[in-house]
């Protein structure tokens, strides 16, 4: 069939075949089917979505475009944990190396900053001679020993995401439930792993606005996962404030220290703990996911988690001292204080208007070849629930360049909104899913 055919079907919401699918795929990476064709299709899918089936059929016709890898010489069950990207989401970083201190195999592919939503990459690389770009061998070889690696994704690794991620970038159809479903699924099933844990993030600092549409996503993909024999669990959790009090990812590295010594904000605190006691049961090294999380909190209180993640930044050619010698990390030159314009109670912090300030001074990116200034951010000096008084300060701007600093500054004052009475508690961890 004519690829404007299969435009037309999806723009009316009909179902495409596999066969279909797979036409799509294989034509766009071989260059058969130009850029504005399958930007057509990609709209189409953004507006009409796509069947469980269809889902299934896109994921593995994008593993299919590459390699997968091997890693059945690595004993014990391989899970991996995935966040759909949030405003100072560092859970990562916290829940692996508890999870890995506890038994379980982590083989990390993360990703990059995209927009207003840091990635978990950039946080890394804000480490001094810390590398990412591990070969298959090296990535073997460290779960072998350590038993956790973050690595990028290989370029032989569902080639066919890579392009369509570039395009959805320029089409505005990166929110695309479908879409992000085959995307993520396809990059983590092709890594060779035998569980996933995924963070579904929702709320305003979220790329996904709506909890109904989260769901949607969660079960997407459960769903794939669960077709091709993958233990997937997913929670849906609040994004509607940052997570922790750092964005940023040099101060982000730092607050991922003090949380794995015990002592960093008790929302990122809670949730890596509850991250890592899913990634310790899917693991099968707990029985009940009661015991798992008694000891991810064990690994957190003991220190071996801290220790796990300093061994890894070692082993790919980080410098471990940044743990305990911020200093050494990238550091901004300025900084700006943010006050409360009157006393009273912080009822709301518009996460993405955070995370867009953040990037607007150098710590995101709005095309993927955009640089990253490590050092620059924000730091909250409140949550959602403080009392504050006039004049106090709600968070301090870091940075290393003058010229966009007014901006920013203007975008995170319209951030905080200030209310006589306290809010009521949100929860944090809003579902779970499979």
């Amino acid at each position: 069939m004519r690829t404007v055919d299969l435009i037309h079907q999806k723009r009316d919401g009909e179902e495409l075949s596999p066969e279909d699918i797979a036409s799509l795929v294989d034509g766009y990476l071989s260059g058969e089917i130009p850029d504005y064709q399958m930007s057509a299709f990609l709209m189409a899918t953004y507006f009409s979505g796509m069947s469980d089936r269809e889902v299934s059929a896109m994921t593995e016709r994008m593993i299919a475009s590459g390699v997968s890898l091997d890693l059945s010489g690595v004993p014990g069950v391989k899970v991996d944990k995935h966040s759909t990207g949030g405003v100072g989401d560092k859970t990562s970083l916290v829940a692996a190396p508890l999870a890995a201190a506890a038994g379980v195999v982590v083989p990390m592919t993360g990703g990059r900053a995209q927009g207003f939503a840091g990635g978990t990459l950039d946080k890394l690389e804000a480490i001094p001679g810390l590398r990412t770009n591990l070969t298959p061998e090296e990535f073997i070889a460290q779960l072998n020993e350590h038993k956790l690696a973050f690595a990028s994704v290989p370029p032989e690794i569902a080639p066919a995401d890579a392009r369509l991620q570039a395009l959805r970038d320029q089409t505005a159809t990166v929110e695309s439930i479908s879409l992000m479903a085959t995307s993520i699924m396809s990059r983590k099933m092709a890594a060779g792993i035998d569980a996933l844990i995924l963070d579904v993030k929702v709320g305003a600092g979220a790329f996904i606005k709506k909890q109904i549409h989260a769901r949607r996503l969660a079960q997407l993909m459960v769903g794939i996962g669960r077709r091709m024999d993958k233990k997937v669990q997913a929670l849906i959790t609040d994004m509607n404030q940052p997570l922790g009090f750092a964005i940023g990812n040099a101060l982000e590295v730092m607050e991922v220290s003090q949380t794995l010594q015990n002592v960093g904000p008790t929302d990122l605190t809670r949730l890596s703990l509850e991250l890592a006691a899913r990634m310790i049961h899917a693991g099968k090294i707990t029985a009940t996911l009661e015991e798992a999380r008694e000891l991810a909190q064990a690994k957190l209180l003991d220190g071996s988690g801290y220790r796990k993640l300093k061994d890894v930044i070692t082993a790919q050619g980080g410098d471990a001292r940044v743990m305990d010698r911020f200093e050494l990390l990238p550091n901004a030159t300025g900084a700006r204080e943010i006050n409360s314009p009157r006393s009273g109670y912080v009822s709301a912090i518009d996460a993405e208007g955070i995370g867009q300030a953040s990037a607007m001074i150098g710590a995101g990116r709005e095309n993927k070849d955009d640089a990253i200034d490590p050092a620059v951010g924000v730091i909250l000096e409140v949550k959602v629930g403080q009392k504050v008084d006039a004049g106090g300060v709600l968070c301090r701007l870091y940075y290393t360049r003058e010229d966009l600093v007014e901006d920013a500054a203007q975008l995170v004052e319209g951030a905080f909104r200030i209310s006589s009475s306290a809010p009521e508690e949100r929860a944090l961890i809003l579902e779970v899913v499979g």
